[in-house]
């Protein structure tokens, strides 16, 4: 029975193709836009989420106990003795790393002889950095490296407010803990733009042997580490937060240490999941239509089953199953076009603006998710079925004297 019911519902689809197209094409529209929004949702919390890594926090970092909540009032309590030999530590703890740097922060005045402007510093092993910077662009001049002893990169946004260009000779300076007050002078050879207008607003970076001397220590706040993926980062950082939590060391994932990229990835979340239900809604609306439809014009064939003897429940049983073989199908014909859609608009690009707060724009892509792909023909398959459900239980009910003269 079950056999010849399927037999049944494939004929009734091939014999009804205008009506069976129109549903095929509303679904497998329907399931291509939520596999292209959802990729190009998750091309911007990737390239966000990259931006940030490769720009300024690296995949994990390595502190002091307390260290992010109280930097800003007495960073010395939070230096790391011997930041080499805990470099060697993370290294071994954690097979995934691929590079570990050590950073020096500080705050102070940056001075160009004419005015001051106030800075977030950080001293930075140069050549490491740049190798891993990748998301950092140089509007003039070049990045640090090894050689640079009094070299000097600055934001953009810090260049503009005390109107530096390559080559300005500008003078650093800082108060220690102590009271006693440094000073060194730098040679500007670049100027940064990162992701963050407010990064750029007030950071500058000096070679970390040039940031020890300022700062007269040989400790470090802070080691970053690399990973080969960035999808190793949870586990990486779980596995080295066994290792040092008892060393009183504090460990954060890049995500947790960025406020900016939470706040982002909220706000697109809720901006494109309105959007996904704008495209379900019209999913179940064009299916609702294109069954309603064609089951009106079947009213005469419906009627006919049930003068025949055949039940309600067959009538219903039928209607479902056509209904499941047109989402199944719709469901299977979206997928692949929208896979393919995002592999041709991959392959273009979307120009696209800086997002809130940041300096620059980027091409975004269509990532093909699979677990997005999925979902998206699950959703289509479903506002199929359940499209179908009100208007099949009318249809297995009708009366059969007007069922057969319907349309005389």
């Amino acid at each position: 029975m079950a056999t010849n019911l399927f037999s049944l519902a494939v004929r009734n689809i091939f014999r009804q193709r205008a009506r069976s197209a129109a549903t095929l094409a509303a679904i497998a529209i329907g399931v291509a836009g939520l596999i292209l929004a959802g990729g190009f949702v998750q091309d911007i919390f990737i390239q966000l989420g990259e931006a940030i890594i490769h720009s300024q926090s690296g995949h994990i970092q390595v502190t002091r106990e307390g260290y992010r909540e109280g930097k800003s009032r007495d960073p010395d309590r939070y230096l790391i003795d011997h930041p080499d030999n805990l470099k060697s530590t993370i290294r071994d703890a954690t097979p995934s790393v691929d590079i570990t740097m050590t950073r020096l922060g500080f705050s102070g005045v940056l001075n160009n002889g004419r005015r001051d402007l106030g800075i977030i510093g950080e001293g930075v092993e140069a050549d490491a950095e740049t190798d891993i910077a990748t998301y950092m662009h140089f509007v003039e001049g070049r990045p640090l490296n090894d050689k640079d002893e009094d070299g000097i990169v600055v934001g953009q946004g810090v260049a503009k407010s005390l109107g530096l260009k390559v080559g300005d000779r500008v003078t650093l300076v800082m108060t220690l803990s102590a009271g006693a007050v440094n000073t060194l002078d730098f040679e500007l050879v670049g100027i940064f733009q990162s992701f963050s207008r407010e990064f750029d607003a007030r950071a500058v970076r000096i070679p970390i042997t040039a940031a020890k001397s300022l700062m007269d220590t040989q400790s470090a706040h802070l080691i970053v580490v690399m990973l080969g993926k960035t999808e190793d980062t949870a586990a990486a950082a779980a596995l080295l937060k066994a290792h040092l939590s008892k060393q009183g060391m504090e460990v954060a994932a890049w995500n947790e240490l960025s406020d900016f990229y939470e706040k982002t990835v909220d706000l697109y979340d809720r901006q494109f999941g309105v959007l996904r239900l704008i495209i379900l809604v019209m999913v179940l609306l064009s299916v609702v239509n294109s069954v309603n439809m064609t089951l009106f014009e079947r009213t005469r064939e419906f009627g006919t089953m049930l003068a025949v003897g055949d039940r309600s429940s067959t009538v219903f049983r039928l209607i479902m199953v056509e209904s499941i073989c047109l989402g199944t199908l719709g469901a299977l014909l979206g997928m692949a076009f929208g896979c393919l859609a995002a592999l041709g608009i991959s392959a273009i690009g979307i120009p696209m603006p800086p997002p809130p707060n940041a300096n620059l724009g980027y091409t975004a892509l269509i990532r093909i998710v699979p677990e997005t792909v999925f979902t998206a023909g699950a959703i289509g398959f479903a506002a199929t079925v359940l499209a179908t459900i009100m208007p099949a239980r009318r249809a297995s009910r009708l009366d059969v004297v007007d069922a057969l003269r319907h349309g005389v």
